[in-house]
């Protein structure tokens, strides 16, 4: 039985493992690189929103369909969001140190704050627990296709968080939570890209929002190009068509992003460019093509997650110079669904 001491022999004059199979994962890595899940990158799930946001938000790509519902504190917001990335990283930095990993995190309060670059004061500590119950409330609803049915879930940003302990001035010390499977699954799988530092001192949401939007769909590549209309459905903004036009051209004024240039082309197009090579070598070069074919080939299918596996199998068979990416990621794609 877990947790019992009966039948467990020790070893080397050692305590037992009484534990073998890690549940909780202690946040005390201070130098993670700051590591984002792709599915929340490339679809709306946060309110941009900095009021209470009560909408129930709705969101079709692709045949996939997603609703988001807010609890009474309304949904969980582009900074909540800050809470998750803080997690990702932790545990993907604990991946990548062979250390053992599970959904429920304890983490500091002032280490969190002062990693996401808020101020420690004590009404920072009141709005954690905000964005906390605001993770916890949202529901998210999605429909996942394979092999012609279709499966409908839904789940919690996070399952639960618990305050561990208080001082007497009511401070927040230490926190846990509980990341839902869906998150947690992205993470295990890799399904993560790094972000950049400077990421958490962008004041406004939308820049936020289009930063991920950049890092996502233009990464490395020399430029993606995507309609505005079609970026307004991937932000979730809720600012008509022509005042989101208008933020977009402040923000290309700006400059203010994080490794990527905007620029407006003609046709209401908005074109990304990286400014410098990415820290993250994340491996062979994609073109948006082979992205669609992949999708064509695996209907209902995170292709994210595919590509996330493929580069892994890539870096695991140490690195082979290919003759095209295209054709080997479409070939893994085949042979992981049993095409090929």
């Amino acid at each position: 039985m877990r947790g019992s001491v009966a039948g467990i022999k020790s070893r080397e004059g050692r305590l037992p493992d009484r534990h073998p199979t890690a549940d909780f994962f202690v946040c005390d890595i201070m130098d993670a690189l700051p590591k984002d899940d792709l599915a929340t990158m490339e679809h709306p799930v946060f309110s941009l929103s900095t009021r209470p946001d009560l909408r129930i938000l709705s969101y079709t790509h692709r045949g996939a369909e997603i609703t988001v519902t807010p609890s009474v504190r309304g949904l969980a917001t582009l900074f909540d969001k800050d809470i998750l990335i803080y997690c990702i990283s932790q545990l993907m930095a604990a991946m990548n140190a062979g250390r053992a990993i599970g959904r429920t995190l304890t983490l500091k309060a002032h280490d969190l704050l002062v990693a996401t670059n808020r101020e420690t004061s004590g009404d920072s500590y009141r709005r954690l627990r905000e964005a906390f119950e605001r993770l916890a409330g949202t529901r998210i609803t999605t429909n996942i296709a394979t092999d012609g049915i279709e499966v409908t879930r839904g789940f919690g940003l996070i399952e639960g968080w618990e305050i561990l302990r208080h001082t007497r001035g009511g401070r927040m010390i230490s926190v846990s939570v509980t990341l839902s499977e869906w998150l947690f699954r992205a993470v295990l799988a890799k399904s993560v890209l790094t972000l950049s530092r400077d990421y958490f001192a962008l004041r406004k949401p939308l820049e936020r929002r289009i930063y991920e939007i950049a890092r996502k769909h233009c990464g490395r590549q020399p430029e993606w190009q995507v309609s505005v209309a079609v970026l307004h459905k991937k932000s979730g903004s809720n600012s008509p068509l022509r005042v989101f036009r208008a933020m977009l051209r402040e923000m290309i004024t700006a400059d203010a992003l994080p490794d990527y240039r905007l620029e407006e082309l003609p046709g209401d197009i908005l074109q990304v460019s990286p400014r410098v090579q990415l820290v993250e070598a994340a491996g062979p070069l994609l073109s948006g093509d082979a992205i669609d074919r992949a999708k064509g080939l695996a209907p209902g299918w995170d292709i994210y997650a595919l590509e996330a596996e493929w580069r892994a199998f890539w870096q695991r068979s140490g690195r082979p110079r290919l003759r095209s990416a295209d054709r080997a990621f479409l070939g893994f794609v085949q042979a992981r669904l049993g095409h090929g």
